[in-house]
This record gives structure tokens, C-alpha cells and sequence, in this order.
């Protein structure tokens, strides 16, 4: 009988304190911040004593109403082993306890460039564009299982697929990769588009691996290529092992007539800067939740902002990351996004941060970049560095289907590009077309390929980052109105080993395909080489008879841009555009690779929808 009791006294003391998460689960030496704040947690742990090996000093020990966590400080400069234990003790006793591990930081990590308007953004939605694996199609612990079938289920696309096209890749000329969130979705069903996150430091099965996903950024990198992560700060899926268990009721927002506290946002944030706002408008803008099964996050919780803080730094330094988009950013407390950003950027002082403000004005969508004008009239700076251009886009839907009138066809772009000044780095906006939310370009315009040359000219040409969505460069459309976002988020041909057509290999394309390819190719390759479309400065003249010309232009090169939306050829006059063609006589077409007379005295011709991006010489 006496056995008997030691024994279930012992076993009973093993489970009650048994570790079952530590997050991050290992850390570096030698970062800026040498802070690192450790997440324990397991069955009521924190009534338990916790002790760190080593002579480790506990900087802070803070515990929550839930007492299955506990958050454990330490300062890393402190510690001169590479590793020490968590020990987690019941009075003198050791139950269980952790390894602990300060890896060193790889050379230069600190200083790691980014991407830039050097750059062309490749946008991938994982799940639909290559299956390199079929082994990890489904997995046993992940509800959704792979269904091709299905149009908005999983269809098997991962990480080994996005690896063995990298040449497709590098030859199309991007050269930064932006993959919508690939770690763990486990919700019951859509988990493909991965926003809905239920592990923050584990990738999901069905893509690979963490270090798959390391490798891709390496592999990345070798080619001197960058990889973006889509890094979700607002809210995280309500499957999430968190949220499940919540350290504390403040941890998401919750309201009390829904179901498990939900009640959707607004949507209105404008409210977050609106001097007129309600409260009850900011609030249910900011607090309600995107989606019945995306809790909202609480970036005004110390301990929250922290745990996104440090998960963000750890894949940066882990993946070895070339930079960051973040996801629905006005919906975020703006003071915890501030100090969220200027903590990443202070570790690394060169990484760009892309933030999502789907607003339409520019002065709303410049308020959220970093020193903005209109930020500081009330008295906030985003610490954001870089933010998308949805006016340009807003524009670009509508001014290339329109007839030209006092305001409407390619005067919509002039008028777009009048609001630069309201921008701190003008640079540093992403421009782009479409994207994974957003109706397909080719589906607009049926598959006619001049709307999508004159498109991919403007935002591969004009100030900033251009950013393409998977598929479009060979013709891919889809009809977001009829077929919701499964249908603008369709299989990369090719990509399975089923298809019937490889649309990665040039010699099976058809020849549509190939023209929308071919002259991607040529504008991005061509670009990668020139300082006066990355940094130089524009100088654009109205449109008239919806013919759009601007020039890019620096102390060593000019270069003009010629869009007629038009659809009948267009012949006029260059006296008009002295100023900037002054002391040059020719230019060549880098899409016609024509070598044109070029003076003021002269006159011009140019196709019905067609583009001329030419080089100008002396």
C-alpha cells in the first residue's frame, strides 16, 4: 500500500508541473535589446517555483490570472553560457525542467539588407502555386485535409514547390518573394490563405517545415533575393493554442452578446485618425474581429505586444528574412504598432516593413508612413517605413477602361501621382494592380494582354515597389464576383504533377502565355539595373487624348514613358515636352528594342494600348 502511494504521489507531481510550451524556444546573444521575455507554460505551473540554472538571474517573473503561464525575463548579456535550464520546482524539488539555448548570431546579421525600390515583388499564395511534396498534402494532426476538388479547400501547394521554381523566379526578374502567412492554420476549413494563425513559431505542416522555410530564404538570398513574410499582428485564429487558454481576459477583445465574444468589425478605420469619431465607431472598428474564427488581438496589453514583438525578431533572425508585410495595419492599436516597429527596425535598422492601409485617399494611406506630414499634424508617427499605394491601385482599376474627360481614363494616374508631396519616401510605397484580395487584372480585361502591358509599364516604371500576384505574367485570370476568392486564387499551371499544361517550362507554354511572359521578362530584367527608375526623380505632362507621358530622369540618365490607352494608334507632336528632352537627339524602345528620332521639333507614334518605356540619348 505504501508503494502504492509513493508512486501515485510521484506521478501525480510529474504531470501537475509538466513544461508543455516555451516560447521562443531558444534565443541569440548579442542582440541590440539583450532583453528576451520567456513564455512558460503547462498545468498551473506558475504555483510552482521557477528557478533558472547556471547562477542565471531572473530580471522579471510575471504571472497572469491564468496560472498555466508564466512570462520569465532575462538579460542575455548577462548569461555567459550557450545554454541553461528552466527548472521548474515544487519546494526544494526538481519536477521538470527546459534547456534553454543563446545561439550566436549569424555575420552581419544586424545589418541585413532588405528590399527596396531596387526590387520586384513576387506575390505567391503557397497553397496554390507548386506541390514539391505530395507526402505532406494532409496531415494527421491538421484538420483541413488536401482536396483539389474542393475550390476553396487545400490543394497541396508548399514551400518544396516555391524551391524547385526559383529559376522560373529569378528568369521572370523578380527578385524579393512575398509568400500571404505560411505558418500553422489549423481551422477546420479556408486554411489555405493561412490569416488565421494557431502557432506563431511553428510552420504549417502541409508547407513543410521551419527549416524548409529557412532554406527558401537562404536559397533566396544566394540569388540575391529577398523573402518577405506576411506577419499577421491584428488578429490570430481562434483554433490557436492561446486562445484556447488564454493567459488573460484582455488578451483579445471580446463583446458579450456574441458567440465566443465576437462581434465583426466595422471596418471604419479611418476612425483612427478622424478628429470627428465616435468612440463607439473607433471601438468597433479596432476592437471587433475580422472574422467569426480570427479573434482580435490586444496590442495595448504589455505582454501581448511583446509576444508579437519577439515572435517577429525570432523569424527575421531565424529565416534569415529580407523584410516584412504586415497585414491589415489600421486595424491595430497604432500606439502598440509604433512601438512594435521601431522595435524591429531598431534591431534592424535596414529592414523594410511594408504595411497593408486599404484606404484610398492618400492623405489617409500617407498618414501611416514614417514621418509622415499628415501624422505629425496630430501628434503620431507610425515608425512604418513603407506602405502600400491603394490610391494608384484604386486608380488603375478604372483609368485604363475609361474615356478620357475632365476626369476620368489616364488623368485618374496624373491626378494620382499629384499627391507625392503628402509622402515622407516616396520610394518606398508598393505599387501593384492587384493582389490575393483583389479582382484578377486578366479577368477584368478578358485575357487581352494590352490593359495588362500597360499596367505592368506604369508600376514598373513610376517611384516605388512593384509588386506582381502569382500567375497573371502568363494570363491567369478569374472572376472574384461569381467564384468568391477561390476563383483569384486558382493552381499555378504546372505546378502539379497532374496538370495537363507546365506553364513553368518556356517550351510548353502556349503562345498567349508566352507573350504575357516575354514582355514581364523584359520590363523586370531591364529594370533590375537601373538607379533612374529606382531612385530618380519624375516629371509627368497631363494626359491628352488619354496619352500618359512622364519621364524618369537623374543627373546621368532620362528615361520617357509613353501609356495610350487609346484603342487607335496615336500620332502627336514632342515640342510640348522641351523641358525634358532638351539636349537629346534619339532613343531606343527597351520593349521594341527600336532606335527612334527624338527632338523637339519632332513628332511621335505609338500603337492603340500600347506602351514605349525609352531610353533617351545624347
Amino acid at each position: 500500500m505504501k508503494k502504492i502511494l509513493l508512486l501515485s504521489s510521484f506521478l501525480s507531481t510529474f504531470a501537475f508541473a509538466q513544461i508543455q510550451k516555451v516560447e521562443p524556444m531558444f534565443w541569440w546573444k548579442g542582440m541590440k535589446n539583450p532583453e528576451v521575455q520567456i513564455l512558460v507554460y503547462g498545468k498551473d505551473i506558475s504555483k510552482y517555483n521557477i528557478e533558472l540554472s547556471d547562477n542565471v538571474k531572473i530580471q522579471n517573473l510575471q504571472k497572469t490570472e491564468n496560472p498555466n503561464y508564466v512570462f520569465v525575463t532575462i538579460n542575455t548579456n548577462e548569461v555567459n553560457k550557450s545554454s541553461f535550464k528552466i527548472n521548474i520546482k515544487n519546494k526544494n524539488k526538481i519536477v521538470d525542467s527546459y534547456t534553454y539555448e543563446l545561439k550566436d548570431r549569424q555575420p552581419n546579421s544586424a545589418n541585413r539588407s532588405s528590399f527596396s525600390s531596387k526590387d520586384v515583388v513576387y506575390l505567391i499564395m503557397p497553397d496554390r502555386f507548386a506541390n514539391g511534396d505530395e507526402s505532406n498534402d494532409s496531415k494527421k494532426e491538421l484538420t483541413d485535409k488536401a482536396n483539389r476538388s474542393i475550390p476553396d479547400g487545400r490543394h497541396g501547394g508548399d514551400l518544396r514547390g516555391i524551391i524547385n521554381n526559383l529559376d522560373y523566379l529569378q528568369n521572370l526578374g523578380a527578385t524579393a518573394v512575398w509568400l500571404t502567412p505560411v505558418n500553422e492554420d489549423n481551422e477546420k476549413q479556408h486554411s489555405y490563405h493561412g490569416y488565421a494563425q494557431t502557432d506563431l513559431y511553428k510552420i504549417d505542416g502541409r508547407y513543410g517545415s521551419n527549416e524548409d522555410y529557412r532554406e527558401l530564404s537562404q536559397k533566396l538570398n544566394q540569388r540575391g533575393m529577398y523573402l518577405i513574410q506576411d506577419y499577421v499582428t491584428n488578429h490570430w485564429g481562434i483554433s490557436h493554442w492561446m486562445i484556447q487558454d488564454l493567459p488573460s481576459k484582455d488578451w483579445i477583445h471580446t463583446f458579450p452578446e456574441g458567440e465566443n465574444g465576437f462581434r465583426r468589425s466595422n471596418y471604419r478605420t479611418t476612425t483612427q485618425f478622424d478628429p470627428n469619431a465616435s468612440e463607439i465607431d473607433k471601438i468597433g472598428a479596432l476592437n471587433g474581429w475580422f472574422d467569426t474564427t480570427m479573434p482580435d488581438i490586444n496590442q495595448a496589453n504589455p505582454l501581448v505586444l511583446k509576444y508579437i514583438t519577439q515572435n517577429a525578431i525570432w523569424w527575421i533572425e531565424y529565416a534569415e528574412l529580407g523584410g516584412l508585410r504586415v497585414d491589415t495595419y489600421p486595424y491595430n492599436n497604432k500606439e502598440g504598432m509604433a512601438t512594435w516597429v521601431k522595435a524591429i527596425t531598431d534591431e534592424y535598422p535596414n529592414l523594410n516593413v511594408v504595411g497593408e492601409a486599404w484606404m484610398h485617399s492618400p492623405a489617409h494611406v500617407s498618414y501611416w508612413q514614417k514621418d509622415s506630414k499628415i501624422g505629425e499634424m496630430v501628434g503620431y508617427n507610425s515608425n512604418l517605413p513603407a506602405v502600400m499605394d491603394f490610391s494608384l491601385y484604386a486608380n488603375m482599376t478604372k483609368a485604363f477602361q475609361e474615356e478620357e474627360s475632365w476626369d476620368k481614363g489616364l488623368v485618374k494616374i496624373y491626378e494620382s501621382f499629384t499627391n507625392d508631396f503628402l509622402y515622407p519616401d516616396i520610394n518606398n510605397l508598393l505599387v501593384f494592380f492587384e493582389n490575393h484580395d483583389t479582382e484578377r487584372w486578366n479577368e477584368i480585361y478578358k485575357g487581352d494582354i494590352k490593359p495588362y502591358q500597360l499596367a505592368t509599364t506604369l508600376i514598373g516604371t513610376v517611384r516605388g515597389i512593384p509588386q506582381i500576384y502569382y500567375g497573371t505574367e502568363i494570363g491567369m485570370a478569374g472572376d472574384k464576383n461569381t467564384g468568391g476568392d477561390a476563383a483569384i486564387r486558382q493552381d499555378f499551371l504546372g505546378g502539379w504533377k497532374s496538370d495537363t499544361q507546365n506553364a513553368f517550362n518556356p517550351n510548353s507554354r502556349t503562345a498567349t502565355q508566352k507573350a504575357f511572359y516575354d514582355f514581364t521578362a523584359k520590363l523586370f530584367n531591364w529594370r533590375k539595373n537601373k538607379e533612374v527608375i529606382h531612385s530618380g526623380k519624375t516629371k509627368h505632362y497631363m494626359p491628352q487624348n488619354n496619352v500618359y507621358v512622364y519621364f524618369r530622369y537623374n543627373e546621368n540618365e532620362s528615361v520617357m514613358i509613353i501609356l495610350n490607352a487609346n484603342p487607335e494608334k496615336q500620332t502627336f507632336k514632342l515640342d510640348r515636352f522641351a523641358e525634358s528632352l532638351n539636349g537629346f537627339t534619339s532613343g531606343k524602345d527597351i520593349i521594341s528594342d527600336k532606335v527612334l528620332p527624338i527632338n523637339t521639333n519632332g513628332e511621335i507614334t505609338i500603337d492603340g494600348k500600347s506602351s514605349m518605356i525609352i531610353e533617351l540619348m545624347k
